[in-house]
Order: C-alpha cells, then sequence, then structure tokens
C-alpha cells in the first residue's frame, strides 16, 4: 500500500468507490481506498437499486438526473455492465389529494427538463399488467428511470477510479486516524501504519 495519498476513503461500498471514481475524474491520482471486506460486502450488497430522478430537492433531483447519465455511459468508460436498466417508474393516485400532488410533480419535472407525463390507468395498466385498477383515479410516467445492480455499478466505478490512478485495497481494516492540529494526518491500518495524508 502507499505511503502517502491525498485522500484515503473508507469503505468499498458504492459511495466510497463513487467517491474514488469521481475524485479521478477530477484529476485526483493519489487515491487510496480500503475495505475490511471486499467490495460491495456492506450495506450496497442489499440495497435495491432503485433510481427514481424527481425528488423533493433541486439538488437531490439534479443528481439523480446526473446518476441516471453516468449509469448509461459506465459500461462503454469501464468495460464493466453496471446493470443499469432504464425501464421507467410508475406513480399512482388512489385520491383526490394525491392526483393533485402527481399533477404538481408532473409541472416539478418540466423545470428540469424530465419527461414526466400523466397517463391513463388504462396506459398504468399496458405497463403494469399485474396491477389493479382498483381505486386508481390517474397516474404519472418517467421513462428515464429504472435500477441498476448496486454490486455491479460499485465494481464499474472502481474500475474506472483504478484506470485513473486510485489505489484499492480489500481486507485491510483501518485501526486507527490520526490527526495533527486538528486534521487527519495518518490512517492506521492491520497492514502497518499508512498511508499518511496531505491533511
Amino acid at each position: 500500500m502507499k505511503e502517502h495519498a491525498r485522500a484515503v476513503i473508507i469503505g468499498g461500498g458504492v459511495i466510497g468507490c463513487s467517491i474514488a471514481y469521481h475524485l479521478t475524474e477530477r484529476g485526483w491520482t493519489d487515491i487510496v481506498l480500503v475495505d475490511k471486506g471486499e467490495l460491495t460486502s456492506g450495506s450496497t450488497f442489499h440495497s435495491a437499486g432503485l433510481v427514481g430522478q424527481l425528488r423533493s430537492s433541486v439538488t437531490l433531483t439534479r443528481m439523480m438526473m446526473y446518476s441516471a447519465s453516468l449509469y448509461t455511459r459506465l459500461k462503454d468508460e469501464t468495460g464493466h455492465d453496471p446493470g443499469w436498466h432504464p425501464v421507467g417508474s410508475l406513480r399512482l393516485a388512489s385520491s383526490p389529494a394525491r392526483l393533485e400532488d402527481l399533477r404538481r410533480q408532473v409541472a416539478w419535472a418540466k423545470t428540469f427538463g424530465l419527461p414526466l407525463e400523466s397517463i391513463s390507468i388504462r396506459e398504468a395498466m399496458d405497463l403494469f399488467p399485474l396491477m389493479t385498477d382498483e381505486g386508481l383515479l390517474g397516474a404519472i410516467h418517467l421513462p428515464t428511470d429504472g435500477w441498476t445492480d448496486p454490486s455491479g455499478l460499485t465494481q464499474a466505478l472502481a474500475i474506472g477510479a483504478r484506470k485513473r490512478g486510485a489505489s484499492i485495497h480489500t481486507g485491510v481494516r483501518v485501526l486507527e486516524i490520526r490527526t495533527t492540529n486538528g486534521r487527519v494526518s495518518e490512517v492506521v491500518t492491520d497492514n502497518g501504519t499508512g498511508p499518511q495524508t496531505d491533511g
């Protein structure tokens, strides 16, 4: 393992590998990621991987839109299939209040350029034939939503980070994080002391 790193990432789930991927995308090559097990061996392995883009805030919506775009190009970029399936999503209303909420969501989606649209109950049934129409008052459909395989996505991000210079080590347990003048200066692992960081 390197004795020095600009950044040390602890945890090899989808978040840790995404941080490594995006730091290297910004030109950071002196990156070390460590995980006490294997990549995706923690909570990432149990994730459903659902990707719904329209959220309650501008920041979250833009982040999810970016994510869907990233998942579309990762296979070509890394050679590893992240298991992205843009199957679309349905949101349903069975009360007048919920129907009004769906109408607001359609208007909100337009401000982001998301192709969310109101559809008929019959169209919703055609998209998801196992559903009953009992009590349904309306539906909206976003065709660019989908789901991804969390493990496949993590591996693709890790490959992308490695290709740009990140160093990834599994089976390495962090024992201590040392600080100097209030900043991280060293990460101690069961493989020894190091790497040191820039703080």
